[in-house]
């Protein structure tokens, strides 16, 4: 997840491996298992230019994908609230959340044996 957002966040001319790999503090072997992963998913592009890998974001693909998940993340086409408004602050969000789960649900009684 940290080299795709790395790569979403260098923008269309994306980066070269070796400043991936520096960026992100791995070994360049190790970056290759991650960027063929990356690849085989379709959410990265790769070129090579002369002796060099360059690695960008497929961001038609991202933007697919969080279009799918956004859609079924509930499942059975339900719709899903935003887990959180613009602007809002998540730490308060899933404290309020938190508490209404506590208030709202059923109590558990556990009998012990």
């Amino acid at each position: 997840l940290e080299i795709f957002r790395l790569l979403v966040e260098a923008g269309p001319e994306g980066m070269a491996a070796g400043d991936i790999a520096q960026r992100v503090g791995i070994a360049p072997s190790s970056l290759t298992f991650h960027a063929h992963s990356l690849l085989r998913a379709r959410l990265v592009v790769q070129r090579r230019t002369g002796r060099h890998l360059l690695y960008r974001a497929d961001y038609t693909a991202m933007n697919w994908l969080l279009e799918y998940l956004t859609r079924n993340c509930c499942g059975r086409g339900q719709t899903c609230a935003p887990a959180c408004e613009p602007g809002c602050d998540p730490a308060s969000q899933l404290r309020f959340a938190a508490a209404r789960r506590r208030t709202t649900a059923p109590r558990v009684r556990r009998v012990r044996d």
